[in-house]
């Protein structure tokens, strides 16, 4: 069975086709082609591969979004990088949704009501579902007929109790539909189960907290294999410090600069979303990467930065450690998690009162798919390789592959 993948952002979009057989792999395969573009005003630099190594890179300009996500398809069936005849060969389109709502909290067959309904959530997630949609537009232009499934970000942390769910403001939020969501659910349920398969324990008996720290930043407490609490809530500002994201600040600065009509609705929006987190306070990049090198230069902001980024880190560990009341594993997954021993090191530290016991040499070399704690440590701590787009494969295999009558054909039957 041939799977598109589609993961649409604001200022990136990544794609890649899997090939999978009639069972699921027990481990994430590698995708057959892979391509991502990123957007840099009109010009978009534009990344392919596939599986036999094969590669084109080269920055072009564009007219739209939707012409070099056209470009980018053609290579699937085009040129030297082709992996298929024809798009008629390609058997199922999932994409990452981030923001599903109240209703939409499990993977679902896209129809027109289903479209509606993402188009409805854009109010929450305006960058994400719009792009989102318009990949899914695309398709429907470039292939046709073919079962586009949505995965949504959201749907993991859809049973947060609650207390955790439920913002102490007005009763009648919760009736308009204002809540907590929560986001990167589908990394953090994929690293929640790939850890309890590399420590080789059952799932429900674990309370994992994943940290999924990237440009966007988030962390979940996991018990029983159920989200039970998370950073992000109603929108992907809440929580922690990001690459230009503020995370959760005082409501009463924004009232302030509002009274003193400094800023309108939109621009404090943009300020927050923008204009923050580590590119706000450093004044040099959202880039963690750059962050760390220019404080090992002595650059007094990226320093803060830097420290401002692991404080709230280590507070966020600690509420999703008391949410669940003890902790069995801490992960750590997305470009920073995966990729920055300094960060990791950081965080973990103030946790020796645990227990938790980093092995430093096994830190230091950023291991994907490893347990990074010594052999007594009473917490694991481990990286886990981000698999978002598998993971939505995986939900497309599923979905398609299931039986009529059988449960799992429910959401399909109901949406087709």
């Amino acid at each position: 069975m041939k799977i598109l993948v589609l993961n649409s952002g604001s200022s990136s979009q990544k794609s890649c086709l899997y090939d999978i057989g009639n069972t699921l792999p027990e481990h994430p395969p590698a995708p057959v082609w892979a391509g991502k573009i990123e957007w840099d005003g009109n010009q978009a630099d534009v990344q392919v591969r596939n599986l036999q190594g094969a590669q084109l890179k080269d920055r072009v300009k564009v007219v739209s979004r939707s012409n070099a996500i056209d470009q980018l398809l053609d290579t699937l069936w085009n040129g030297k990088l082709r992996v298929v005849s024809a798009p008629s060969e390609i058997d199922a389109v999932g994409h990452r949704i981030v923001h599903g709502g109240k209703d939409l909290d499990e993977t679902i067959a896209i129809t027109p009501k289903v479209k509606s309904a993402i188009a409805s959530m854009s109010a929450f997630a305006p960058l994400h579902n719009r792009a989102e949609l318009e990949g899914i537009e695309i398709i429907e232009k470039r292939i046709g007929t073919v079962l586009q499934v949505a995965v949504f970000d959201t749907a993991f942390h859809s049973q947060l109790p609650e207390p955790a769910a439920v913002y102490p403001g007005p009763y009648e939020w919760i009736a308009q539909g204002i809540r907590r969501y929560g986001f990167h659910g589908i990394n953090h349920q994929y690293c929640a189960e790939r850890t309890a398969q590399l420590l080789g324990k059952d799932l429900r008996s674990l309370r994992i907290v994943t940290c999924h720290l990237g440009n966007g930043c988030s962390l979940a407490a996991i018990r029983e294999g159920l989200s039970v609490d998370t950073t992000m809530g109603f929108t992907p500002l809440e929580g922690l410090m990001m690459g230009s994201r503020s995370g959760s600040v005082d409501p009463g600065i924004l009232t302030y600069l509002m009274r003193r009509g400094q800023l309108t609705g939109q621009q404090l929006d943009d300020l927050l979303n923008t204009k923050s987190g580590l590119l706000g306070i450093s004044g040099i990049s959202s880039d963690m990467r750059q962050i760390v090198a220019a404080a090992k230069d002595g650059h007094g902001r990226a320093k803060l930065a830097f420290a401002i980024f692991v404080h709230h880190l280590r507070a966020g560990i600690g509420a999703m450690i008391a949410a669940l009341g003890g902790i069995d594993a801490l992960v750590f997954t997305a470009g920073i998690g995966e990729n920055s021993p300094d960060i990791r090191g950081a965080a973990c530290a103030n946790f020796e009162f645990l227990g938790l016991k980093l092995d430093a040499e096994k830190n230091a070399q950023s291991p994907a798919d490893q347990d990074i704690s010594l052999s007594d440590s009473a917490v694991r701590v481990l990286v886990v390789r981000a698999q978002e787009d598998w993971a939505i494969a995986r939900e497309c295999w599923r979905l398609s592959s299931a039986k009529i009558g059988d449960g799992a054909s429910a959401n399909l039957s109901k949406a087709l």
